[in-house]
């Protein structure tokens, strides 16, 4: 069998590559056949066609990155759910708001004062009674003040008593508009103790007035008064000279009543906190006794102790309130069951005590300090 000679290959013409069975096709990158440059000695893929070419998708442009957020103005801001309401006032709107307060406190006086100016006889004999009770216990006759200007009872009488009238009286009015005036810098959920303090501040105030009246001022006074008897000194009491000592009293110990509104309130700006007014008490309790000996009208000790007993209680009071108060602000309550329950314990057992005083020892009950009297 005679073999077919070989065919001539052409100098350039590469030769005829065998090409396997199963080819594995190559991935086109268009739908297109590619073509070669022949001087690379390439020829056209025969399998360009096949159909199991795998085509390659095109890449989708890529998105433009979101632009940067834009920083938020100061009107956007949110704001702090504490600072709801309150109010934003320059220094003038601030002088001007003190201004108005102050003009509306004066106007609460003048009332108070026109008011006072009708009632001013009775008035000087409801003031003037500590002297005369005092005068009669020491046994001076006739028990009665004296003057010795012709204008002091005008300026006593019918100015300077009715004027001290209205302070007590006005004390509500003038507690609101202080209040008015610190408000819009308080937080909200801090302005609902508006009535409590309004309330509480100008009912200790009165209370500390009608103590001086009822219990300071007259035991002082009888002391004042008896010093010198046994060496032939005879009182006698100008009304300029005993009502200047009465507003001192009342207006002081008024004053010093008070000190549970001030420490609750320090509490309220966070200035103090219970913890640190328990750990620097004796300082206070200091403090306490030398305004005590600064107001007391007399120098001795149970005068002394007469007023600044009652301004120890008040200090503890206060820090009680301001601890109700820190535990209001982290949602804690105070167990009141168990403290009511043990004040009426206390009240029976003080009950029980008078009554056995009374029934078995021979105390009678008066209407005027120390109450039991044997």
């Amino acid at each position: 069998m005679s073999q077919e000679p070989d065919k001539p290959t052409a100098p350039n013409e590469p030769a005829q590559q065998s090409v396997p069975e199963n080819p594995t096709p190559e991935v086109s990158v268009s739908s297109h056949t590619q073509s070669v440059d022949d001087s690379y000695g390439y020829y056209e893929d025969p399998y360009a066609y096949e159909s199991n070419t795998v085509p390659v998708a095109q890449e989708q442009p890529a998105s433009p990155p979101p632009p940067p957020p834009a920083s938020p103005s100061p009107q956007d801001e949110p704001e702090d759910p504490d600072e709801d309401g309150m109010l934003r006032m320059s220094f003038l709107e601030h002088l001007e708001e003190l201004r108005s307060r102050i003009i509306q406190c004066l106007v609460g006086l003048g009332v108070a004062f026109l008011l006072s100016l009708t009632f001013s006889n009775q008035l000087w004999r409801v003031v003037s009674a500590p002297a005369v009770d005092a005068l009669t216990q020491l046994g001076i006759k006739p028990p009665k003040l004296v003057s010795t200007d012709p204008l002091e009872q005008f300026q006593i009488v019918w100015v300077k008593m009715p004027l001290l009238t209205a302070i007590f009286l006005a004390s509500p009015w003038v507690m609101w508009q202080i209040w008015s005036f610190i408000a819009p810098g308080l937080y909200k959920k801090e302005r609902r103790w508006a009535a409590p303090f309004v309330i509480v501040s100008a009912a200790l105030f009165i209370t500390g007035g009608l103590f001086a009246y009822y219990v300071a001022f007259r035991y002082g006074l009888v002391f004042l008064l008896g010093i010198g008897r046994d060496i032939d000194i005879q009182p006698m009491v100008s009304i300029t000279s005993y009502f200047d000592l009465f507003v001192n009293v009342t207006l002081g110990i008024g004053l010093v009543f008070e000190l549970p509104v001030i420490i609750f309130f320090l509490t309220l700006l966070r200035v103090a906190s219970p913890r640190w007014l328990l750990e620097n008490s004796r300082y206070a309790i200091l403090g306490i006794v030398v305004v005590a000996a600064i107001i007391t009208p007399t120098p001795d000790i149970f005068n002394l102790l007469i007023f600044a007993v009652p301004m120890v209680g008040l200090f503890f009071i206060g820090v009680f309130a301001s601890y109700l108060l820190v535990l209001s602000r982290e949602g804690k309550s105070f167990p009141w069951s168990k403290v009511l329950i043990a004040l009426a314990v206390l009240l029976v057992l003080a009950a029980a005590a008078v009554y056995l005083a009374i029934t078995r020892y021979g105390y009678h009950l008066v209407p005027q300090w120390p109450f039991l009297i044997r």
